[in-house]
C-alpha cells in the first residue's frame, strides 16, 4: 500500500501580515457596529463601521463620523484599540499568529513579514516585542499625563480620556480626536493657540514616527558607541523635512486669511511647526487643510507621500526611500557605479526594493485618485488637488482630507478603504502575500541584454 507523505505548507510571514490586518479590521467592523458603541444606542452601518475601522487599524485617521459626536465611550475605547493595535502593527500580529500556532517568534520571520527591520539590531522576536511595547506604553503614558494638565481643567474627568485617547492616537500617528465638543470635525484648530498640547502631541508624532530600531539604537548607544546608518538617515531625512515643511507652511499660509493671516508670528511659527509633523502621516489639523491654498495642498500631498520611518507607527513611502532615490540619482550624475550614503555602500537589493515601492505606491494613489476623481458628484467643489490630497492621505495613512472624502459616493469610499489597507501593510507585502508560494524558487541564469534607457 502506498505511504502518502504530509505536506506542511508554511503561512508566508507577507500572507500572515495582510490576513491579521483583514482579521483586526472585521473584528472591529462587528464591534463598531454594535448598539453599545454609538451614542444614540443604534446600530451604525456596518459599511461606514468597516470605514472606520480600517482607518483605525491602519492608523489614517479619515472618518465619516466625528468620533466624539457620534460614537460612545464603547466606541471609543474600540476605536483606540484598534489604533494601538494598527500602531504597534507588524510585530503584534505575527507575535500573535507564531504564538497561536505554537512557533517560537524569529527574527527572520519578522524581517520577512514587515521589510521593516533593516538590521539584526535587536537580539531575538521575544526581546523586540517586549522592547517596543513596553516603550511604546511609556511614551504614551508621559504623553497622556502632560495633555492632562491640559485637558482635565477643561473638561473634567472626561479629559482624563480624552489625553490617553490624544496621546494614543498621537503616538501611533493616527489623527483620531476627541475634540468634537468644540465644532464637529475641528481637529485641533481650538487648541492652535495652545503650544502645551501641540507640542506635546508633535513630540509624541515625531518619536512615533522615528520608528522602533531608531529607539533600540539609542537605547544602547554607550554600547554601540556610534549611530547606525540607518538611523543616520532617519535623523537627516526627519529633520529636514520638518524644518522645510515649516518654512514652507510659514510662506505659503501666513498671507491667507483663512488660515494664518491673523495669528501672531509666534502663532504662526508654532502651527507651521505642528502642521509640518503632522502632515506627514499623523492627521490633525491646527489651521483648516480645506482652506489651505491649493499650492500649499500640493506640497503637503509631498510631504504625506514620503510619510514617516521604516519600522515606525507611521506611513507613506518612508523615508529611506526617499534618502536612497535621491542619492541613487546623485551617485548617476556624479558617475558612480555604487550607491553611497554616508560613506557606506547601499546594495543592489535595497535599491531595487526602493524602486519597486515607489513604483507601486504611485500606482496605487493613482488608481485612488481618478476613482475619487470621477466618483464626485457634479455640483461638488472638491477638484482634482482635493481629490489628489485625499487619495495620497489615505495610503500615507495620515489621514488628513481637503473635502473629497466626505463629498465622494459609495464607490471613492470603498477605494479609499483599500487604499488605507494597502498603505498600511505596504505594496510590496500585498503583492508577496497574493503571488508567493511557500516553495524556494531557483535563480535561472539569463543572458546579458542591452536596452537605451532616456
Amino acid at each position: 500500500m502506498p505511504k502518502f507523505r504530509k505536506v506542511s505548507k508554511r503561512f508566508d510571514p507577507a500572507r500572515t501580515l495582510v490576513v491579521g490586518f483583514a482579521v483586526i479590521i472585521a473584528l472591529g467592523t462587528l464591534l463598531l457596529c454594535l448598539p453599545i458603541s454609538s451614542k444614540s444606542r443604534e446600530f451604525t452601518p456596518i459599511f461606514d463601521c468597516l470605514f472606520t475601522a480600517t482607518s483605525a487599524s491602519c492608523v489614517t485617521g479619515l472618518t465619516i463620523y466625528d468620533t466624539y459626536l457620534h460614537w460612545s465611550l464603547f466606541g471609543q475605547i474600540v476605536i483606540a484599540l484598534l489604533i494601538q493595535v494598527g500602531g504597534l502593527g507588524f510585530v503584534t500580529i505575527i507575535t500573535f499568529f507564531n504564538v497561536a500556532a505554537g512557533k517560537k517568534l524569529g527574527y527572520r520571520t519578522l524581517k520577512n513579514a514587515a521589510g521593516d527591520l533593516t538590521e539584526s539590531s535587536f537580539e531575538g522576536g521575544r526581546k523586540i516585542f517586549v522592547s517596543i511595547i513596553k516603550y511604546s506604553f511609556i511614551f504614551e503614558l508621559c504623553g497622556a499625563a502632560v495633555l492632562a494638565v491640559v485637558f482635565v481643567p477643561k473638561y473634567g474627568g472626561y479629559g482624563v480620556w480624552m489625553s490617553v485617547f490624544m496621546s494614543i492616537t498621537a503616538f501611533c500617528n493616527a489623527g483620531f480626536d476627541l475634540m468634537g465638543m468644540e465644532g464637529e470635525g475641528s481637529s485641533l484648530i481650538s487648541c492652535q493657540s495652545d503650544p502645551a498640547v501641540l507640542i506635546t502631541i508633535s513630540v509624541l508624532i515625531i518619536v512615533g514616527g522615528l520608528g522602533f530600531i531608531v529607539w533600540e539604537n539609542f537605547l544602547n548607544i554607550r554600547t554601540r558607541k556610534k549611530l547606525s546608518l540607518h538611523t543616520q538617515t532617519v535623523l537627516v531625512m526627519t529633520g529636514i523635512l520638518i524644518v522645510g515643511g515649516t518654512i514652507f507652511y510659514m510662506i505659503s499660509e501666513s498671507g491667507n486669511p483663512a488660515t494664518m493671516k491673523d495669528m501672531s508670528f509666534g502663532e504662526k511659527l508654532l502651527n507651521s511647526f505642528f502642521t509640518s509633523v503632522s502632515t506627514r502621516t499623523a492627521g490633525y489639523d491646527s489651521v483648516g487643510m480645506g482652506e489651505m491654498t491649493e499650492f500649499s495642498q500640493l506640497g503637503s500631498v509631498m510631504l504625506m507621500f514620503v510619510g514617516a520611518a521604516p519600522g515606525s507607527t507611521g506611513g507613506g513611502i518612508k523615508v529611506t526611500t526617499l534618502m536612497v532615490l535621491i542619492m541613487t540619482v546623485v551617485s548617476y550624475i556624479r558617475n558612480k557605479n555604487d550607491v553611497e550614503l554616508f560613506k557606506h555602500k547601499i546594495d543592489k537589493l535595497t535599491i531595487y526594493r526602493t524602486l519597486v515601492i515607489s513604483v507601486l505606491s504611485i500606482f496605487a494613489v493613482g488608481i485612488c485618485f481618478i476613482a475619487l476623481y470621477f466618483s464626485m458628484p457634479e455640483d461638488t467643489e472638491a477638484g482634482a488637488v482635493q481629490c489628489l490630497f485625499d487619495a495620497v492621505s489615505a495610503f500615507s495613512t495620515a489621514g488628513l482630507t481637503a473635502g473629497a472624502t466626505a463629498l465622494t459616493g459609495f464607490a471613492g469610499r470603498c477605494l479609499l478603504i483599500v487604499t488605507m489597507f494597502i498603505g498600511r501593510v505596504g505594496p510590496v507585502s500585498l503583492i508577496m502575500s497574493l503571488v508567493m508560494n511557500s516553495r524556494e524558487r531557483k535563480n535561472i541564469v539569463v543572458p546579458d541584454g542591452q536596452i537605451l534607457i532616456g
